[in-house]
């Protein structure tokens, strides 16, 4: 990785397990690590979720490091993805923007890509605990309308 390639904070539907980690980051990544984004809340969105700087809580996700020389593919297949089409542009889904995370394994910061909601975008409700997986329903848990 060169200085300029930061790596991404993912904390949606590109985390391991979930609808887009296979489609967008398979044979695209050399590691993923678990971190968290402080200074921000997880909202719900209609199937995927937005990371929304300030405030006091933090937001569960995994650092993704590009693979040697997947990089610029990268980069291009989630700017497309997260309908990113450059810094302000007024149809963006999303914003991208270097924000500091916290890699679990060792506390240290790291400076990564985030998606965040464009100025456009209404988020949903606030996701407890700041973790997109903790939607998911328990198995065996009764369901409840």
């Amino acid at each position: 990785m060169s200085a300029g390639e930061l790596p991404f904070f993912v904390y949606g539907t590109l985390r391991p397990g979930e609808v887009n980690h296979g489609r967008f980051l398979a044979g695209r990544t050399a590691a993923v690590e678990p971190a968290r984004l402080p200074g921000a809340a997880l909202h719900d969105g209609p199937g995927y979720p937005y990371a929304v700087p300030g405030g006091p809580g933090e937001v569960a996700g995994d650092l993704v490091h590009a693979a040697p020389g997947a990089y610029g593919e990268l980069l291009s297949e989630l700017d497309r993805l997260e309908e990113y089409l450059g810094p302000g542009h007024p149809l963006n889904l999303y914003e991208r923007r270097p924000c500091d995370t916290v890699r679990l394994r060792d506390g240290a910061v790291v400076r990564a890509w985030v998606y965040v909601p464009a100025p456009r975008t209404v988020p949903g409700a606030p996701i407890p605990g700041g973790d997109w997986l903790s939607r998911r329903p328990v198995p065996g848990a009764p369901r409840t309308p």
